[in-house]
Order: C-alpha cells, then structure tokens, then sequence
C-alpha cells in the first residue's frame, strides 16, 4: 500500500492553513518570539543610525565651516568664544536661542586656504575664488584684517568645536555599531534557539506519534522516506521559522524605517527615490508566478529521480544478474536530463530576478544622484542628505534582493509541513479505551471467537477463527505460506484490529487493556532478529531500568547465551553493530531469547524463531526452551513439524481457515492436512539425508 506520491506533494507558495498550523509550535515560545523581534526593532534602530550620524558628521560639522560668527562685545562673550584681534566671535549654531543682531563674521576657502572675512556670502559666491579674492582684498594678517588668513593654532581654534563633536559622533558610531554587535549575536541566538526548539517539538510529536502507527502504515512507506519527514524536513521548517518568519520582521521594520527617515529628511527627494517602487513591484510579482512552476517543475523531475534511483539501488541484484544495466542506465539518463532541464529553467528566473533588483536599484540611484546632486550644486541640499539618501537605497534593495532566497526556503517549508502533516494526521487507528481495564499480570488464557480479518478491504485473511489456550498450555500453528498463522500472531499483540469477533486474554476483550499493558505480557521472538545499536546488555533489557544485569546474566545462561558472550572483549558490555552484524543469525536469535526471557512475559510467542540456524545453536535453543516456556502459555509458529510434535495442541491453518486442531498423535491418526504435510516434510528430509550420504 502506497501512502503518498512524493510527485504530488509539491508545496505551495504560501498555504494558510498550513502557516496556521505551523504557528501553534511557536506558540509556547511566544515570549521568546516576541523579544525576538523586539531585538530586530532595536537592531534596525541601529543599522538607519549609521547614515544620520555620518550625515550630521558631513552637515553640521565637516561641511559647517562657513556658518557666520557673531562678534559680541568681551562681558557679553561666553567661554568658547574666539578671540580674534580683540573681537569676540562665536558661531551662530551654537547659541541655543535665537542669535544677537550683531557684526558677522565668516570662514570661506579659497586657493586651498581659509580665511576670516567680514559679512556674509553664498557658498556660490565662495566658490569664485578670484571674485572673492577681488573684493575682500584677501592678505596677510600683519596688512590688515580684510581677509585674515586662518592657519596653525587660529584655524584649529576656529574648528577645534567641530573637530570634538566630529570625534563625539564618531565614538557614539562606534557605540552604536558595537551595540548593533551584541543586540545581533542575542536575537541571532535567541531566535536559533526558539527555532530548534519548535522544530525539536515538531520531531518529538512526529516519532511519537510514528510509533503509535499500525504496521500497515510501515508496510506501505519505505524507511528512507519516513527518515526524511523526520529529518531533512523537519530542518526545512526550522529554516522558514528563522530565515523567514521572523526575520520577515527585520525587512519590514528597514523598508519602514527608510521610508519614514527618507521622508524627514527631504521629503521631494525620498518622492524621486521612491519611483522605481512600482517597477519593483511588477517584477516580484511576476517573479512569484514564474518561481512557483519552475520550482513545481523540479520537485517532480526530483521525486522521479529519487523513486527510480532508490528502485534501482534496491534491486541491483536483480539488474546485474539480467544485465540490463545499459537499459536502465538509458531510463536514469532520460529522467535526469528531464530533472536538468527543470533545473536550467528554474536557474534562468532566479538569475533574472536578482539582476533585475540590480537594474532597479541603479536607477534609484540614478535618481537620487539626478536630482540630489543637482541640488547640491545649487546650494539646495547638503552633501549628507545626499549621501545618506544612497546609503539608504542600498539598504531598502538588500531585503529585496533577499527574496529569492526567503521564497524558496518558504516553497520548501510548504512543501515539508503538507507532507510531515499527512503523517501527523493519520490516525493511530491502535487507539486504547478511555478506561482501559487495568493488568498487571495475565494468566495466559487466550481464546479467538470467531475472528475475520483482512489487511485490505474484504480480503480475508483470517476466516471465523475460533479456538482457546489454556494457561499454561503450548500450541501450534502450523500451514503453508499465506496461511495466517503470523497474522494470529499480529492480532494477539494488537497490532491490527479484527473486523469481526473477539480477541480474550484472562477472559476479556484485548481492546479494553492498554496497548502498553497488553504487549508487557506477551513476549515475541520472530524469525528475522533485530539487533539494536548499543552494548549486549542494552539489547537485553531494552532501556528497561529494572531488569539488573545479575537478571541480564541469569536469563542469557538459562537461554545458552552466556558462553558466547563471554568471548566477546567486553562481554555484556560489548558494543554492537547497527543489526547486529557482528553477530551470527543464531547468536542474534540467541540474544532474542534472552530478551524475551528477560521481560517475564506471561504469554510467549515463537513465530518460526528456529527457521534461519545453524544446527549447533538449534541444539542450545532446544535445550533452552523448556527453561523458557516453563510456566507460560506458549503459542509456537513453525514449518519443521519435528519441532512441535510435544505441543499440546495444533492448529493446523489453511487459506485462512482452521482445517484441523489436536494433538500430534491425533493429527496423525486423522490422516488429513497435517498427516500430508507430516509425510511430504519428512520425505524431503529423507531425500535431503540420502542426497548427503551419497555425496
């Protein structure tokens, strides 16, 4: 069974109720996430503070050479003023009221150099050095203070204020940048931590839930897949709760924060600047409908890529052995030039889009140099206006730049939040009562009344299956393949539900007991042994803190365990391989018995645990099993009839039916099913011994 397409689940730009969805993670954090952004408000605050302070450096004092002084008369004069060949001059931007009517005085550069002069010219007048030259007969200070020539200690008097603020404005630049620093590496931390979190949340719900899934929803999606939702979407998330969702913030506090600081400083030229905003406009929102196919495009050359190369790796074996190698490598070359293609397309919007930006951003500048540096010729607006005004295009064109990047990260965050929900929403179907009947310890009375089952709508698997165990009692289950005797063996321990009739253990409906209750009393040794990462020991007890290793050593001797373990350099404490690869089958399936053993389960279930061994450890588990079904109800699942023939009871299985239930020798004596199986089996095993003798 197929639970979703990869090629259908391919996202959308932006899906409400997915986003809705998304949010409530982030909920318990809500304080993280606002402090987060009240950091970003903060950190902006910072970033349009750089250009102010370097346009007041330009303005006020850099540039602010040529504000007029007042003389004031030497009782009137404050501390700072200059003293000049007996006058007393101080700059009018310094008073803090209106300044006094008064003699001006003012600083012009002319020839590279700086001089004094009486009254009070335009800029445009300075700029004509000759003319000014001409009319305030500039000389030498010992000739006459017409024109004084400022140098050495008087010129460092007439700037030493400006120098100072100029260093003042510089510090707090500094300051300003060291707090941007700090206020960054918090919010940048603070906003990693909370989207770890939320994502660590996400992971824990999701492989929580993961294992509260019925088996046929394993059966039907390979591991690989199952593994990505878990892992590489889960990250996608994280990237789209701080690369987008939050950082989103920042963009709109900048873009808002230009706009206002744009407008106080000169509202006509922030009009100018603001021209291209429409254009920009057009392009993002034609970049947005290309963006989406083109990305749509290349998940589903993606998928196709990932299903046939996952198809193909699994079934090497099978492509060799047939030497189909060139068709299949012709099939890959055709998908994976489709997938290039996709790609090709979806790289040509992207780098259309960004140089765009480009060109977009250029003529704001443009504009801004149009219009700002003519007024600045004209004495109509100062150089720091100007400059600042660049500074800030540039800055309103970086989150706009940063869009492709946002809106790809918000595609893929989409497009993993539609499949880690499709998991998340699938019903547990396994679910326990809302008073699940409480059991500590089962008797071992199990009974089957009349059971259908059926893996698949109306496919029955199991047909009225009715018998009983009595505590205590071993039986088996015998049949061909496809019988239904490992699917008994999956209802008992609920891992799927019946369709009809009733499971009892200790004289109730398995329903009522909790899944967790229920599967603590039945221990299950399979065919196929899974071996976890992790020491021998651990394998043992399963995490499980009150099994102590004396027990662990108890049961591994009882079950013949425990001389192959100490082999090992680190006996019990010996780390093991991913699947226990180190290990044999019968050494693995030794380990399984243990386990087993080890849980004390009321009910045991050998579902062909001896099939896959070497005939030295069938000898250490027959040996072992008496030990280990003593005091139990056993139910044994097997195909060598030889192994069972002590049971006290078997069911003999057949296309999902019971054909026939008794004892070994009851079977025999009704020479039906079993009696058949019983010769066919053993004619097998006697041509196999007479084919070794005449070897």
């Amino acid at each position: 069974m197929q639970y979703f397409h990869e090629e259908e689940q391919l996202g959308k730009a932006y899906d409400a109720r997915l986003m809705k969805r998304l949010l409530a993670y982030a909920k318990p954090y809500w304080a993280l996430v606002l402090f987060s952004i009240f950091l970003l408000l903060l950190i902006t605050g910072t970033e349009l503070a750089r250009p102010l302070l370097i346009q007041m450096a330009i303005d006020d004092h850099i540039n602010a050479y040529d504000v007029p002084y007042v003389a004031l008369p030497a009782h009137e004069a404050p501390e700072e003023a200059i003293e000049l060949n007996g006058r007393f001059l101080y700059r009018e931007d310094w008073f803090e009221e209106e300044p006094p009517t008064g003699e001006r005085f003012q600083v012009i550069r002319a020839e590279g150099e700086y001089f004094l002069i009486p009254g009070v010219i335009s800029r445009d007048t300075q700029r004509e050095v000759e003319e000014i030259n001409r009319i305030y007969n500039i000389t030498t200070p010992e000739e006459n203070f017409t024109g004084f020539l400022l140098e050495g200690e008087e010129l460092r008097q007439f700037r030493s204020r400006d120098i100072s603020s100029v260093i003042r404005l510089g510090l707090i630049f500094l300051l300003i940048i060291s707090l941007g620093f700090g206020l960054n590496y918090a919010q940048v931390y603070m906003l990693q931590y909370t989207g770890q979190k939320i994502v660590y949340d996400i992971r824990q719900e999701l492989f929580n839930h993961m294992e509260n899934l019925p088996l046929s929803f394993f059966d039907g999606n390979p591991v690989g897949r199952l593994v990505t939702r878990v892992t590489n979407d889960t990250q996608t998330l994280h990237e789209m709760y701080t690369a987008v969702l939050v950082n989103l913030f920042r963009d709109i506090f900048m873009l808002v924060g230009i706009i206002i600081v744009m407008v106080s400083l000169n509202w006509r030229l922030a009009l100018i600047s603001f021209a291209v905003l429409p254009l920009i406009f057009v392009v993002t929102v034609i970049f947005r409908i290309k963006a989406r196919d083109a990305y749509r495009q290349v998940r589903v050359k993606l998928a196709r890529i990932n299903a046939f190369f996952s198809e193909n790796i699994s079934g090497m074996r099978i492509v060799q052995i047939f030497k189909q190698e060139a068709r299949k490598f012709k099939e890959f070359d055709h998908i994976n030039t489709d997938h290039f293609k996709a790609s090709m397309r979806e790289l040509k919007v992207f780098a259309i889009f960004r140089p765009s930006m480009e060109i977009l951003y250029a003529m704001g500048v443009a504009l801004i140099l149009w219009f700002g540096g003519g007024s600045v010729l004209q004495n109509v607006l100062e150089f720091g206006v100007l400059y600042a005004f660049i500074n800030y295009m540039e800055q309103f064109f970086r989150p706009i730049n940063d869009l492709t990047e946002k809106y790809n990260i918000l595609q893929s965050a989409m497009a993993s939040a539609e499949r880690i929900f499709m998991i998340r929403d699938r019903d547990p179907v396994i679910k326990d009562p809302a008073e699940p009947k409480p059991l500590a310890s089962a008797r071992g009375h199990i009974e089957f009344k009349n059971v259908w089952f059926a893996y698949q709508d109306d496919e029955w698997v199991l047909r009225d299956i009715s018998f009983s165990i009595e505590p205590g009692e071993t039986v088996a289950l015998v049949g061909a393949t496809g019988a239904g005797k490992s699917s008994i063996i999956n209802l008992l321990s609920r891992f799927y539900d019946i369709q009809k009739g009733s499971i009892l253990l200790d004289g109730y409906d398995i329903r009522n007991y909790s899944t967790h209750d229920l599967r603590r009393n039945i221990g299950l040794v399979l065919q196929d042994v899974f071996i976890f990462s992790g020491t021998v020991k651990d394998n043992i007890r399963l995490n499980n803190k009150e099994i102590s290793d004396q027990r662990i050593e108890k049961v591994s001797r009882l079950v013949n365990a425990h001389t192959f373990i100490e082999k090992l350099p680190a006996r019990y404490d010996e780390e093991v391989m991913e699947r226990g690869l180190t290990f044999s089958s019968g050494q693995r399936q030794l380990l399984a018995f243990a386990r087993a053993l080890a849980f004390d389960p009321a009910v045991l279930v050998l579902d062909e645990a001896t099939a896959n061994i070497d005939t030295e450890t069938e000898i250490l588990i027959q040996d072992a099993l008496p030990r280990l079904m003593a005091g139990r109800t056993n139910i044994v699942v097997a195909h060598r009839l030889s192994t069972i023939q002590n049971a006290d009871k078997i069911i003999v299985m057949h296309k999902g039916k019971i054909r026939e239930m008794g004892s070994h020798q009851e079977l025999l004596d009704q020479k039906g099913l079993y009696y058949k199986l019983y010769l066919l089996q053993y004619k097998e095993d006697f041509e196999g011994e007479l084919g070794k003798v005449s070897s």
